[in-house]
């Protein structure tokens, strides 16, 4: 039977790609793990009594978690897996919904090219083993905003397997230790999403949108390698880095474009794995990490009371729960060794010229950073953690005089502690990246104090429109540059304290900073902290 139709979509143009080989249907079952295959849509633990953990005994104080993940990430695609259909966020309910997105009779699935080429991409930045040769399966299951009855899936024979990703977590007094974890990655596979059901419950009634029916998703599943909540959501946002990287999926959490499913489950080391729960649809990397720690400590609880933590499992025999799907033959990959003499590279999917394509990954960057700016490994993190702020803090770099080291910290403590304080994205900052770069040069120069400079920051919060300088004009927030005013102002202040003075002669380290403070404030925080210093103790040497 030949290889699958491949519909290509790029900026909006489709169009159809010929098949080159043929291939079997039969290939080996996936190997059994944490996958899950029940009903959508429950947010809490799911708990059906058909396996029971051992009971523990009073007086064990040791526990272990294990934790397993299931991420599903909506593919950054103009169109949908298996038909021409549109992807768009908010879209009118069922206003992009074709007749194969509805199931209806005579209706065939198209493969889009662009949902391969990113599942093979985000395969090799994963260090994945990509299959060759791969197959579609149906998932029979009922729901109702599933028109066909069954989801098209990749269960037996995925499209990736064998991965591994790394993740790093901070640790130490002040967090500047990094260790860096690894979580094995069992498969990735293609598949569809669901529509979405809207339930009115003032209406007792439920309402469905198939605009998501048939969006092409990617199933990464980890393994069970990680023992709390904390690593599993570094984890998540690390894979969320990835793809936002490769630009394989936007994977906007917060418009359910990266959802996960966590399995948990405790036991006393040296003793057999617990019995596991599930966590599902969680779309929060914060509300990820707790939910996990919660039900790791809920079923401590439980087996510490010597009640048994109850399971409902969701792994699927394929004989029963799954069949190939009839309707999409095997999907035939291509390296540059095994690609047919003479044929076409837009009708093919070569996994050598999209390996060649990987951009720059989350890891590489850091480490970059560290090296070129000098900056600390947790700094490096929290550049590219909150989005468009590695962007920011870079055109600041380009624009300014000031040390990197400064600049890191003025992005990473005042501008994003204003964001945050503001509940404002990077981008809706009225802080532009040359602004903050003419604020740091006039700090740079020793026009303004660090003081003064915080002032003009936050009415640049105020003042649209407004330059630094002009601030620093109209507020007359510049340093003082006569000196020997300022030598007035020190031997006045100098007279006007006398025991302070007799403090600091007897080598009291806090007397020099009350007097370089009342010096401040006459001069209304213009004069600079450290040539008032020099000139205090210049004078009481004298």
């Amino acid at each position: 039977m030949a290889a699958p139709m491949l519909r290509g979509c790029c900026l909006g143009r489709c169009w159809a790609l010929a098949c080159i080989d043929s291939g079997s249907r039969h290939g080996r079952g996936a190997a059994t793990g944490f996958t899950c295959s029940g009903k959508r849509g429950q947010s809490f633990v799911a708990q059906q009594p058909l396996l029971t953990a051992q009971k523990s005994r009073k007086g064990e104080h040791k526990w272990a978690a294990v934790v397993g993940l299931e991420i599903h990430a909506q593919i950054a695609s103009n169109s949908k897996l298996f038909s021409g259909s549109q992807v768009h966020f908010a879209a009118p309910p069922n206003s992009l919904v074709s007749f194969f997105d509805a199931s209806l009779p005579g209706t065939l699935p198209v493969l889009n090219r662009r949902c391969v080429e990113a599942a093979v991409m985000t395969g090799l930045a994963l260090n994945c083993h990509i299959n060759k040769k791969s197959l579609f399966d149906r998932k029979h299951y009922f729901y109702a905003d599933l028109p066909a009855g069954y989801q098209i899936t990749q269960q037996r024979l995925p499209i990736a397997v064998n991965g591994s990703l790394a993740y790093s977590v901070c640790v130490g007094k002040k967090w500047r230790q990094v260790i860096t974890k690894t979580v094995r990655i069992k498969q990735i596979q293609l598949e569809q999403d669901s529509g979405k059901s809207l339930h009115d419950e003032l209406r007792s009634q439920t309402l469905i949108n198939l605009n998501r029916a048939g969006v092409g998703l990617l199933e990464v599943v980890l393994e069970p390698d990680m023992s709390c909540g904390e690593e599993a959501a570094t984890a998540v946002r690390e894979l969320q880095l990835i793809l936002q990287a490769l630009g394989t999926s936007q994977a906007n959490m917060a418009e359910g474009q990266l959802r996960v499913d966590a399995n948990i489950s405790v036991h006393h080391p040296g003793e057999p794995l617990g019995v596991r729960t599930e966590v599902k649809n969680l779309n929060s990397a914060r509300f990820l990490a707790r939910a996990i720690d919660y039900e790791i400590q809920r079923q401590i609880n439980e087996l510490e009371n010597g009640c048994e933590i109850l399971n409902e499992t969701r792994s699927f025999d394929y004989k029963l729960g799954f069949m190939p799907e009839p309707n999409l033959p095997p999907l035939l990959l291509y390296d540059t060794a095994s690609l047919p003499a003479g044929a076409d590279p837009q009708q093919v999917i070569n996994i050598d010229r999209i390996r060649e394509q990987l951009p720059e990954l989350p890891s590489e960057t850091r480490e970059k950073l560290i090296q070129q700016y000098g900056i600390l490994p947790e700094h490096s993190f929290a550049l590219l953690n909150e989005v468009g702020l590695l962007e920011f803090f870079q055109n600041v770099i380009k624009e300014t005089r000031a040390e990197p080291k400064k600049v890191t910290s003025w992005v990473l403590n005042i501008f994003l502690g204003f964001l945050k304080q503001r509940n404002l994205a990077v981008n809706e900052s009225p802080v532009t990246p040359s602004v903050l770069a003419e604020l740091l040069n006039l700090l740079d120069r020793k026009v303004i104090s660090s003081a003064a400079a915080k002032q003009v920051f936050e009415e640049l919060w105020r003042s649209k429109g407004k330059t630094p300088s002009q601030i620093v004009s109209e507020r007359k927030l510049e340093l003082m540059q006569d000196e020997e005013a300022l030598e007035r102002v020190c031997h006045t202040v100098m007279e006007g304290h006398p025991q302070v003075v007799m403090d600091m002669k007897r080598g009291n380290p806090r007397a020099i900073n009350k007097l370089i403070g009342l010096v401040r404030k006459v001069t209304h925080n213009r004069a600079d902290p450290t040539v008032i210093k020099e000139i205090l103790e210049k004078q009481l040497s004298s």
